[in-house]
């Protein structure tokens, strides 16, 4: 730290204010970044300088994100400013991913207050109550324990990424296990509801595509052609909440697309085609929901 201030200085950025060692970001519309407090010590700001310099010369990254709070913002873009006075072309890879606040019950989690709810038991009461709803409604189902902390975890994560990002978020886990709503659990109940119509109609040749008439099979279609640019896009905007909400587009119009189309009485070349698109949806569901850290359920 002491020769990352030392170049600091011999850039000609650092000014006494106040006692304290500045750099002064009048022209960026940014208050001082303060260098060295009154007293000599560091603050966030010379360390977090620091920590991006090592870590350029240790990883020599493209990108380094930092995937921390909205309310950092202008902490960040003053540490990226100081690296770039500092004649560091790669300041503009130095990237704040920021995030909105999360409330449960209409409490701000924060730490500094004492007022947390751990992961761990929002996790172990949604996993609960993932067990409770399998008991109700298919006590038979085989896996059981599997199954509910697949649907528990994942609707966690779900509501969690399909809201923009730097929104706030208000956990209900009402919410989060809504077998109907745009959650987790509906996404995967759409998937296993695919894989058991593929379990009782087995598929006997490639199908003609070319029979593929209804209006539900071309928006079908359509919608599962643009995979890569969900992802595209949800990347290059360090937004998840983009292919989150692309993966619920592709749920809804698979469940329609199931409640109109006749499948198991149609002529072969029509029903083969039909499951193609059976099947292309469940694989584009397994890999979108895999990518969010998510898992598929073969059965519900």
């Amino acid at each position: 730290m002491p020769q990352v201030i030392d170049q600091i200085r011999a850039k000609g950025i650092l000014t006494e204010s106040q006692g304290a060692q500045v750099v002064m970001l009048d022209e960026w519309n940014m208050p001082p970044a303060i260098i060295l407090k009154s007293d000599g010590s560091t603050i966030y700001c010379t360390r977090d300088v620091t920590a991006a310099i090592y870590r350029k010369q240790t990883y020599d990254f493209d990108k380094c994100l930092y995937v921390v709070g909205s309310p950092q913002s202008l902490h960040f873009r003053q540490v990226f400013k100081v690296v770039e006075l500092m004649g560091n072309e790669w300041a503009k890879d130095l990237i704040h991913v920021g995030f909105g606040l999360v409330k449960f019950q209409g409490m701000k989690f924060s730490t500094r207050e004492g007022k947390v709810f751990y992961l761990t038991d929002l996790l172990k009461e949604a996993i609960q109550r993932a067990r409770d709803i399998i008991e109700e409604k298919n006590p038979e189902l085989e896996n059981k324990e599997e199954v509910a902390r697949k649907i528990g975890i994942g609707g966690v994560k779900f509501i969690y990424l399909k809201n923009s990002r730097e929104k706030e978020i208000m956990f209900d886990l009402n919410e989060v296990l809504n077998f109907d709503g745009e959650t987790a659990p509906y996404v995967q109940y759409t998937y296993a509801r695919g894989r058991s119509i593929l379990r009782k109609n087995v598929s006997t040749g490639e199908g003609d595509l070319t029979a593929l008439k209804e209006k539900e099979e071309f928006e079908l279609a359509k919608v599962l052609e643009h995979y890569n640019d969900a992802k595209r896009e949800a990347l290059e905007k360090y937004e998840p909440s983009v292919f989150t909400r692309y993966i619920l587009d592709v749920a809804k119009t698979f469940n329609k697309f199931y409640n109109n189309i006749n499948i198991g009485n149609s002529e072969p070349a029509l029903r083969n085609a039909r499951l193609k698109l059976v099947e292309a949806t469940c694989q584009v569901i397994a890999n979108g929901l895999g990518l969010l850290g998510i898992d598929v359920v073969e059965r519900m």
